[in-house]
């Protein structure tokens, strides 16, 4: 979900990987969620067959690890915190900034905050200015530092069986609208991408959809 109430998304990717027998997708999300009080990337894996990160230790029993393979048969999610916690958020409202210039370690390495007229540049409206939000700051990345921000090859592999080999990788494309009932069966997007993972040609993908994964298209994400 693109617009997840708990998520300011800032930045998406998706990636199709196949063997003569599997198949799987990978759709990055890059964003905010005030709950968890750092930026994040969600890696979302579905596929035939999936290489575990969660173990029973990671549960309370076995029976609630045994529910949740049930629950989760053919989807995984891992998390990755590429902006290290430090001065540069609001220590009295992490939802917001701190006042001052503060660094921020991106990827191991220090990045200079914005200033305020340079979010304009990349159509980011700030809500309460002077004062910047987190999920703002998240947005300018997407825009600046996409590919700080979004997962390594690495990252993006660790619930696809080595034997599974790259095909595609999609920047944008046109994501169903799962809030409003829509599914991905009956989105042209992703019956293109089905063919794809069928038949392992990329010539098969033929989308007849605008693109529709930038932030601004799912004003919804984050506001609960």
């Amino acid at each position: 979900m693109l617009d997840n109430g708990y998520v300011y998304p800032a930045a998406t990717r998706l990636s199709l990987y196949r063997s003569p027998e599997d198949w799987a997708i990978v759709i990055e999300i890059f964003g905010f969620s005030p709950r968890t009080g750092i930026p994040d990337i969600h890696i979302h894996t579905f596929a035939s067959r999936l290489r575990r990160e969660k173990s029973v230790d990671d549960y309370v029993s076995r029976q609630a690890y045994d529910s949740y393979l049930a629950n989760n048969e053919y989807n995984e999610s891992t998390f990755i915190y590429p902006i290290e916690e430090g001065d540069w958020l609001d220590p009295d409202d992490s939802d917001l900034m701190a006042s001052g210039q503060e660094p921020v370690l991106l990827r191991g390495s220090p990045l200079n905050v914005p200033r305020h007229s340079e979010y304009g540049m990349y159509e980011i409206a700030l809500q309460s200015p002077p004062r910047v939000y987190v999920f703002e700051f998240c947005r300018f990345l997407a825009a600046t530092a996409r590919s700080s921000v979004l997962a390594t090859a690495d990252e993006r592999r660790k619930c696809i069986p080595a034997d599974l080999k790259q095909v595609m990788q999609l920047e944008e494309w046109n994501h169903p609208d799962l809030v409003n009932g829509e599914r991905p069966s009956s989105n042209a997007t992703f019956r293109s991408l089905a063919e794809v993972l069928a038949h392992g040609s990329i010539s098969a993908f033929q989308p007849t959809e605008h693109p529709n994964t930038h932030w601004k298209n799912w004003p919804e994400g984050g506001t609960l």
